[in-house]
């Protein structure tokens, strides 16, 4: 089996207790004992929050941390779900310069964090092969209902902000992409959550026909660590 692009540091086994204040959860130990864990989604975390799910925590040696541990998964009945947006982003990184998502291969160059305008960082800016220079937006979907994934599961203006960048971008003569990644393996498609926020959907169609692309692929995850799994069907009817 190919070597995982993403792969995980030493993963602590627990049981959700509770998840709060968005960024904080409880988790009891496998080892015993409980601790109080960083949790790095700003999403309500529908479908992948419940209270007495087994979980996986990675450890910090920074002794300046205030949580020295952090939520990376959640096991679901239906599939582990990657709790950490972070790894998105570190995925779709080692997607483009590995190729494997075809759609941003054969650029030799590929940036992380890249200032487009004064208050907006762009997650990728793909450059060089005598191409135009390409924006790369990395969304993180963990939410999923009856094999549908969505996006957002919460009202998100930071989303809404990168969608009229991305627009902005083509304007500049860029190309400018918007990736979805789905960190779960049970979904068989991807639709904008407009039940949530409907003015997001509403700017993602309006990017679409625009000319941004957009492209939802899904992630194979396991205790080692997460590649892409695939391409999936968008539905922005």
């Amino acid at each position: 089996m190919p070597a995982l692009p993403v792969t995980w540091p030493e993963l602590v086994p627990g049981t959700l207790a509770r998840r709060y204040r968005r960024f904080l959860a409880d988790v009891e130990l496998k080892a015993g004992g409980m601790v109080t864990a960083h949790c790095p989604n700003s999403g309500r975390m529908l479908q992948c929050s419940e209270p007495g799910r087994p979980v996986y925590l990675s450890l910090s040696k920074n002794p300046a941390r205030k949580c020295a541990h952090t939520w990376e998964l959640i096991e679901m009945p239906s599939s582990l779900v990657v709790v950490n947006t972070l790894r998105a982003n570190a995925l779709a990184k080692a997607a483009a310069i590995l190729g494997l998502v075809p759609e941003l291969a054969g650029y030799p160059e590929v940036k992380s964090e890249v200032v487009t305008t004064p208050g907006t960082r762009i997650d990728l800016t793909l450059e060089g092969g005598g191409r135009a220079p390409c924006m790369v937006e990395v969304k993180s979907s963990t939410y999923a209902v009856n094999g549908v994934a969505m996006f957002p599961d919460a009202v998100t203006s930071r989303g809404l902000k990168h969608l009229v960048e991305l627009q902005a971008g083509l304007a500049r003569g860029m190309r400018s992409v918007l990736l979805l990644l789905v960190q779960r393996m049970d979904a068989r498609s991807f639709r904008p959550a407009d039940h949530i926020d409907p003015l997001w959907g509403r700017e993602l169609r309006k990017a679409s026909a625009a000319g941004v692309e957009v492209l939802a692929y899904a992630a194979r995850v396991t205790l080692a660590g997460m590649t892409v799994a695939g391409r999936l069907p968008l539905d922005l009817s």
